[in-house]
């Protein structure tokens, strides 16, 4: 009995040193033993045999030298990138998109289909179609799923895998979470679109290595992503950072949550096209009158006004200046060193990020802008992907799945 419990302490203290290096590659890329061993404070030996376990069961692989000052040049080491997948979905109110993720991080096959996230029960069913075409490339190319996450608008429970706004995803007879890990054969786990961007904005992209970041998602809805002392922000039930349903107008439009006057309906994109429209009907002079009002969209806004057109102009920088004020409220409770601004209206530069600053300028404290900065996303879209593929890798290792 006591050999057993022997031989299980050191597997469990081994699996818990895999898992180690498997975060370390995940984050880093690649690394030499040497550099892994000082990491985990174990010895070179050890770390050579974990190395070599990993590589068998096809974890690891080499793939050449690093840097020497002197002599030999040491072996590098990353995730193996050619059997491990994580399988990503991004449902939207707009469309829907397949990822697979190979373990370097590389999206290795990709697929964009016309359907849109609504409130029906049969949604699911409309989706299994797609889904079961990406299953079957999986089996094509020999893949393995270690796990699936899909990234939603709404008020997400992700400890739960429930989302209140859609209920229709949480179908008593197959839930969406289950519904994947059906088909996948790996755990599913569901994450808000926007704790998805900003995650994947402090793993690759501009919030890295910094502590205090707010990123502002101008989508058909509008979510803050909130890090604060280097944690990104869930809330108690994951429901952190809906800024788009904060009230700005006592007297504003009824917001499709019920409620009157949000955030959402004087500055996503949804709104920007609908009021678009609503001017023209009312006869503002734009050369957007030129094109059929059906086929307005936000890049067709975003065109005109980079050629001067003063209507499309006046609706961006309205829109940039309700977020702005809504920000400086933000501002003022986090005190960020940075602002990333990502989503469709994203697309639109200068001319979203100038009435942001200006806004903010004017409704906070001159202290709290000394050491703000706001910028675009460097990654656009690709940080929502990546995550959530970095919230399923990093779930997995702390629900001890792999390796």
């Amino acid at each position: 009995m006591q050999d057993n419990t022997f031989f299980s302490v050191i597997d469990t203290k081994k699996n818990k040193l895999k898992r180690q290096i498997i975060k370390e590659l995940y984050r880093l890329q690649s690394r030499t033993i040497s550099q892994l061993a000082n990491r985990l404070h174990t010895s070179i030996p050890s770390t050579t045999s974990l190395i070599e376990e990993l590589s068998l069961g096809h974890w690891v692989q080499g793939i050449g030298t690093g840097e020497a000052q002197y002599g030999r040049k040491p072996s590098l080491f990353a995730l193996n990138s050619t059997q491990y997948v994580t399988v990503v979905i991004d449902i939207t109110i707009h469309d829907t998109k397949l990822l697979v993720f190979n373990l370097a991080n590389q999206v290795v096959h990709r697929v964009d289909v016309d359907i849109r996230l609504d409130k029906s029960p049969a949604f699911l069913n409309v989706l299994a179609e797609p889904l079961d075409q990406l299953v079957q490339y999986i089996k094509e190319h020999q893949l393995q799923v270690i796990g699936v996450g899909a990234a939603l608008p709404g008020l997400v429970n992700p400890w739960e895998a429930v989302n209140h706004t859609y209920p229709g995803l949480n179908s008593p007879d197959q839930p969406l979470d289950q519904l994947l890990e059906t088909l996948f054969n790996a755990p599913a786990y569901l994450i808000n679109d926007t704790k998805a961007t900003i995650l994947g904005e402090h793993r690759f992209g501009l919030a890295q290595a910094k502590k205090h970041v707010l990123s502002i998602n101008i989508d058909w809805g509008i979510g803050l992503g909130v890090i604060t002392n280097g944690e990104i922000l869930q809330g108690s039930a994951g429901f952190a950072g809906e800024l788009g349903h904060i009230q700005m107008k006592t007297d504003g439009e009824l917001c499709s949550c019920g409620k009157v006057g949000c955030l959402e309906t004087l500055a996503s994109a949804s709104s920007l096209i609908r009021r678009a429209k609503a001017g023209l009907e009312e006869g503002r002079m734009s050369m957007l009158a030129d094109i059929e009002p059906a086929t307005i969209d936000i890049e067709t806004i975003i065109e005109k006004a980079t050629l001067g057109d003063a209507f499309s102009i006046d609706l961006l920088n309205d829109v940039g200046s309700a977020l702005g004020k809504a920000l400086s409220t933000t501002v003022h409770l986090f005190n960020p060193e940075l602002i990333i601004v990502n989503g469709v209206l994203a697309k639109a530069e200068r001319a979203i990020i100038r009435p942001i600053e200006q806004a903010i300028d004017r409704y906070c404290l001159p202290n709290y802008r000394d050491n703000l900065t706001i910028e675009l996303s460097q990654l656009g879209e690709m940080a929502k992907f990546y995550g959530t593929q970095a919230y399923v890798i990093q779930t997995l290792l702390e629900q001890e799945r792999i390796p």
